[in-house]
């Protein structure tokens, strides 16, 4: 199975058209602690997700640092990128054990289970090496999200064998509530990257594991 296992700070890009761009900034977040990378581009055309996509990887390569891919299967395939992350409007749950085989054994396999924990049960069940619970708090990049209550993530430690990443709105100041809550890794768009120091804020966020 994978050596990587998804904790601390979980980075997910935003849509940025500049590939050189994106890579600076995701360049700053590593060099600030990130301990995974999830590529996500909804609006960029298939040839730009592929450039994008192939950079990144060198640059989290360089770092030791998976690359995930959001909901493109084949360009996480083509790529050779460490992982993917689906959702519910990606496939359905039961297609879960398929993408696993396709992936083989050694790719991360992420999967957003909102605020169902029925999902989550059925994403571990079915190969998943981690579930996103979310949206934690409210959340500029999906505000029409469902909200996602906090002791979800002490029903994940206590039942389930792998991690749970939290997701929606979170903030240096609130990230502690979804630690607590027992959250093994917080994903961050926009309070990481639009940021005026991303290297300064990846790190803030990525010790608030250590306290």
């Amino acid at each position: 199975m994978t050596t990587h296992r998804i904790n601390g700070l979980y980075a997910i890009t935003p849509d940025e058209i500049d590939t050189s761009r994106l890579q600076c900034l995701v360049e700053a977040a590593l060099q600030g602690g990130a301990s995974a990378i999830q590529y996500r581009n909804k609006s960029a055309s298939p040839q730009l997700r592929f450039n994008q996509a192939t950079g990144l990887l060198a640059i989290c390569r360089s770092h030791g640092v998976p690359l995930i891919i959001n909901d493109h299967l084949d360009l996480c395939l083509e790529v050779d990128a460490e992982g993917l992350h689906v959702g519910s409007e990606d496939y359905a749950v039961d297609e879960l054990a398929q993408i696993r085989a396709r992936l083989g054994s050694k790719k991360i396999l992420g999967v957003s289970c909102y605020n169902r924990f029925d999902l989550a049960e059925q994403a571990s069940a079915q190969g998943a090496n981690y579930v996103a619970f979310g949206s934690c708090f409210a959340s500029g990049t999906k505000p029409a999200a469902v909200n996602a209550p906090l002791n979800l993530f002490g029903r994940a430690r206590d039942t389930l064998s792998i991690p749970a990443v939290a997701i929606g709105g979170i903030t240096v100041d609130n990230a502690p509530q979804v630690i607590n809550a027992g959250a093994d890794a917080i994903a961050v768009i926009g309070a990481l990257f639009s940021a005026s120091d991303i290297s300064g804020t990846a790190r803030q966020f990525s010790q608030l594991f250590y306290r």
